[in-house]
């Protein structure tokens, strides 16, 4: 079943939900897509069942309901959860205890046996794969419900999915979940069905699918607005050019992997100013929601510590850091949640499945560019605790991530990558891009040694708003007042009321610029001020060369390098009017030599 649920009659027999954690709006027990995919599971009885829902619309509520059935139905008597990670164990434990189903968390594959106490265990993936012929002797001796959550890490290795095949292959019940039903490579899924689409390439097929639009239509998840940044970008190649560059501008793949690295670089001018308005975006939030606390997802633990200093000079507060190798993380996240402390930082602990419902800010500030992770990230702060809440996170102008974020209410499946012929064909597959995929991570990891990054400056671009953008034309200052025309967008809006207000925003500025504009003469370099005259400058510097990389095919490192050269100065970065006007006049007497 797809798309939104038709209103449905609650079943008078299920086991009552926790309504405590029930979202505003909802039903006393269950969720009305909850209860439509419990109709489905319970029309169809089936062995395998997947069920697709946007992350923070309840899984584990449906998924622990479903377990209640079943035991109370004495269709099984123990129940497995399979976990990506050891806080998402120890939480789905949590979970389970509150609806009345006791978990261990701590159960490994050779510790035999568990307290009677207990109905089921929970475990990880990687768990699984280290012995799953001891799991599928467990899975034998009891009539077992399997809950696979966030299934598509089942195919993160090929041991992993061959160990989750092995192992619950006898199970009585097998319940997929998943909130991001597509991965980033072709390795096939275990227990999930592929049908071949129109293009014969085959493709992942859910039972039942919730999707982030239908879920935001019922109040279920925050609207989330992306608020973009820009800015130049200046670093040394391994050969020794120094490099300018802007974010958001046509470049090649290593110079926007380069640019990216300067941006997210702390010592750099774009990652504080990005941090600050962040800050500022999250006073405006709080004070509609109190206790929102904001995320700044990072790429390493060096530069997390060093955003996390960033911050404590912003916000005077020490923010909670959180390393995926600590044996604290879990504790902290935990204690962070329950807290109303502003920020926390973390490296890409904080992804899928983690339940802090009182992020509402995030700021990407990690290298980790594919669609399946961005997906998982952004879920950290679309959970809705109240009605009219809404979600800002913060992006480079990256082109990839921009357009992650305008698809945010498409609904895709995982595609197997290629026409099959049968069956067996589906798990040869993923060998064909195996290699390339290899390659791919070789020329990233040499790419990080070929670079120096030597400064930033960031400006506001845009926002991304249900598939649309929003903004104002021209380069926007951080802390200027068209920046805070968003920035201070309330924190207490429905869906409809976020747009009307971005198109009003846009339009009202747009009519005070063409206004102001009547009343004087059409402004010129010299009538702008010191900082503008030099961002004017050097946008068009940067025009000027791209359109000579497109004559010419010469790289824009080495058009500025030669420019330097000849006309003298620093990078554009820090380059005077005067020498900027120069470089400008130099390419220009270039393209006529040229042409002429």
């Amino acid at each position: 079943m797809t798309g939104r649920p038709e209103p449905i009659t609650p079943a008078p027999v299920l086991t009552p939900a926790w309504p405590d954690r029930a979202a505003w709006g909802t039903a006393p027990s269950l969720r009305a897509w909850q209860q439509a995919a419990m109709d489905k599971y319970a029309a169809t009885s089936p062995r395998d069942f997947l069920a697709v829902a946007t992350p923070g619309a309840g899984k584990t509520t449906f998924a622990l309901t479903v377990a209640a059935e079943l035991l109370g139905r004495r269709i099984i008597d123990r129940i497995t959860v399979v976990a990506p990670t050891e806080h998402l164990k120890t939480q789905w434990a949590e979970a389970a205890a509150r609806a009345g189903i006791p978990l261990d968390p701590t159960y490994s594959a050779g510790s035999g046996k568990t307290s009677k106490d207990f109905v089921g265990i929970a475990v990880t993936y990687a768990g699984v794969a280290v012995n799953p012929l001891a799991m599928r002797i467990r899975t034998e001796r009891f009539k077992t419900l399997v809950i696979l959550d966030e299934i598509h890490h089942a195919g993160d290795a090929m041991s992993w999915g061959e160990g989750v095949q092995e192992a619950f292959q006898p199970a009585t019940r097998r319940l997929a979940l998943t909130g991001t039903p597509f991965r980033s490579d072709i390795n096939p899924i275990p227990f999930v069905t592929y049908a071949p689409g129109e293009d014969g390439i085959p493709r992942s097929v859910a039972d039942f699918t919730y999707g982030y639009a239908h879920a935001l239509a019922d109040h279920v998840v925050r609207p989330v607005l992306f608020m973009a940044y820009s800015g130049e970008m200046t670093w040394r190649t391994r050969a020794g050019d120094e490099i300018l560059a802007r974010l958001g501008e046509p470049l090649t793949k290593d110079m926007h992997a380069q640019a990216l690295r300067t941006a997210l670089d702390p010592s750099g001018s774009w990652m504080p100013a990005v941090l600050e308005a962040a800050d500022k975006r999250l006073s405006e939030v709080r004070r509609h929601m109190p206790d929102a606390g904001g995320l700044v997802i990072s790429s390493d633990q060096e530069s997390a510590r060093a955003y996390a200093g960033l911050l404590k000079k912003i916000t005077g507060e020490s923010p909670v850091v959180v390393l995926s190798d600590e044996k604290a993380a879990s504790k902290k996240i935990s204690q962070f949640a329950e807290s109303d402390k502003r920020w926390m930082v973390a490296v890409r602990m904080v992804s899928e499945g983690v339940d802090v419902p009182r992020l509402a800010v995030g700021v990407w500030a990690t290298t980790t560019g594919t669609q399946l992770f961005f997906a998982q990230a952004v879920g950290r702060f679309v959970r809705a605790r109240g009605r009219g809440e809404t979600a800002s996170v913060f992006l480079p102008s990256v082109p990839r991530l921009l357009g992650y974020a305008s698809e945010m209410e498409v609904e895709r499946d995982h595609v197997l990558g290629r026409k099959v012929g049968n069956e067996d064909d589906i798990f040869a597959a993923e060998n064909d891009l195996l290699a390339q995929a290899n390659a791919s991570e070789s020329a990233s990891g040499e790419l990080e040694m070929s670079f120096e990054a030597l400064g930033s400056t960031a400006s506001f671009d845009r926002v991304l708003y249900d598939g649309g953008e929003f903004g104002h034309s021209g380069e926007v200052h951080v802390g200027s007042e068209e920046e805070m025309d968003f920035l201070g967008i309330p924190g207490l809006l429905e869906p409809d009321q976020v747009r009307e207000l971005l198109h009003s925003r846009t339009s009202e500025r747009a009519k005070r610029q063409k206004a102001a504009a009547a009343g004087r003469e059409p402004d010129t370099v010299a009538e702008l001020t010191t900082h503008e005259q030099l961002a004017v400058l050097r946008r068009e510097l940067n025009g000027l060369v791209a359109a000579w990389h497109h004559r010419t095919g010469q790289a824009h490192g080495i058009t500025h390098a030669a420019l330097r050269k000849e006309c003298g100065g620093p990078a554009a970065a820090v380059a005077t009017a005067e020498q900027l006007h120069a470089r400008i006049n130099r390419v220009r007497e270039w393209a006529v030599k040229k042409t002429s």
